[in-house]
């Protein structure tokens, strides 16, 4: 597929005769392309169809981010990769708000997704990226959501953008290698550095500095508050908060850690507790969050729910009683056994048993190779099994999810 990789092409596709194609490929089925491709091109140039084509593709692909507004934005292949998920942009710019926040400088804006949210909650927003035909994306998509009188986008180097005077910064480096297209680890080998990144935050009177969740918590400055946010359960990103506590007490707490769930928008502000003690599996079994997980903020949930920990190493939580939680899963527990796929088979067999769930956490056995061994049939009843340790121990713990509240 043909990407558009440059401002002449880009700027095509917002001309009338690139506005139409893009409108004719809309609902466009990537499986039809080439028959596509062959009848557009009798009526268009051809390097404006293969354009078009690959924008719509695009588009196909962000609307897991962005939804029904990716039917309207412009997107680089980078933009679709690194830009935040509409429904995380929208709980951080509601957070700045909060803050007081009516100007902001967005450095590394790639597509402009976090201009985006940050306008739409009355921010006007200074957005810079040294990529041009990011760029030019940023500036289409302000447009096409009528927000280009909020939204400034420049194109220059962000380390040479002078913030001062703006009520907030927010920093977004890239995170994956433009020659490899592989992640980066390695703070320092972001693009802008952590530590500039750091820097820059520390001249404003509020920032928030996105980073990748698995970032090594020894790497986090003590003057900043560290969110970490999942949406529908799967960990998105991190984010480094700065400035005071004041802000209507939606300010940043230095030292902090926070785990946030989207979208219901629950929030955990860790106590600085200690592991609870180990002990036996209880009644219940409780899996954290993964924003909980990465915060190190299970003895939170744990001393939510009256819960131990099932092994030293292992982020279960066990306890003698349901106690309702919005930061973890809770599951009830039927049986412990010392890990053997035969007597494992035989129980379920016997209990009829079509369809299993299973997750690991601390077992070296895989899920998949698990089931192939397991040959479950067409029983009608369904389990979750969990392949953990407990005090050290291979064990398998059998249950189901705990029913829903009224």
């Amino acid at each position: 597929m043909v990407q558009v990789t440059d401002l002449d092409t880009f700027s095509a596709l917002l001309a009338p005769e690139g506005q139409a194609l893009l409108a004719e490929l809309r609902d466009h089925d990537p499986a039809d392309e080439l028959a596509a491709a062959t009848r557009l091109r009798r009526d268009h140039p051809a390097p404006l169809v293969s354009a078009a084509l690959g924008q719509a593709r695009l588009r196909q692909r962000a609307a897991a981010k962005f939804g029904a507004d990716a039917r309207l934005m412009y997107f680089t292949p980078n933009g679709v990769e690194q830009s935040t998920r509409a429904t995380v942009a929208a709980h951080r710019a509601t957070r700045l708000a909060a803050l007081g926040v009516r100007t902001l400088a967005d450095l590394c804006c790639g597509i402009g997704g976090d201009a985006i949210a940050l306008a739409r909650a009355g921010i006007r927003v200074l957005a810079v990226d040294r990529d041009p035909l990011a760029c030019a994306a940023a500036r289409a998509n302000a447009e096409a959501l009528g927000l280009a009188g909020l939204i400034e986008v420049r194109c220059a180097d962000v380390t040479e953008v002078d913030t001062a005077g703006y009520d907030a910064v927010f920093v977004d480096p890239a995170r994956r290698s433009t020659a490899r297209g592989g992640r980066i680890f390695d703070p320092e080998a972001y693009s802008p550095p952590l530590s500039w990144a750091v820097e820059a935050a520390r001249t404003a009177p509020f920032a928030a500095l996105k980073i990748a969740p698995g970032v090594p918590h020894d790497a986090l400055p003590d003057d900043a508050e560290t969110e970490w946010i999942s949406d529908g359960g799967e960990v998105k990103e991190a984010v480094l908060w700065f400035g005071t506590a004041g802000g209507g007490g939606a300010g940043p707490t230095p030292g902090a850690r926070r785990a946030t769930l989207l979208p219901s928008g629950e929030s955990l502000l860790g106590a600085g507790l200690p592991d609870p003690e180990p002990g036996p599996v209880g009644d219940w079994l409780y899996e954290p969050d993964g924003a909980v997980i990465r915060a190190h903020l299970v003895a939170d949930v744990a001393r939510q729910v009256d819960g131990r920990l099932i092994d030293p190493t292992i982020a279960y939580i066990t306890a003698d009683r349901l106690t309702e939680t919005a930061y973890a899963t809770a599951y009830a527990i039927t049986d412990v056994l010392p890990f053997n796929v035969k007597k494992l088979k035989a129980l379920l067999r016997e209990r009829e048993v079509g369809i299993a769930v299973i997750k690991k956490r601390g077992s070296a056995v895989e899920p998949e190779e698990l089931r192939k061994k397991l040959k479950l049939g067409g029983g009608r009843n369904s389990c979750t099994i969990f392949l953990t340790r407990v005090a050290g121990a291979p064990t398998m713990l059998l249950g189901h999810p705990a029913a829903k509240a009224p």
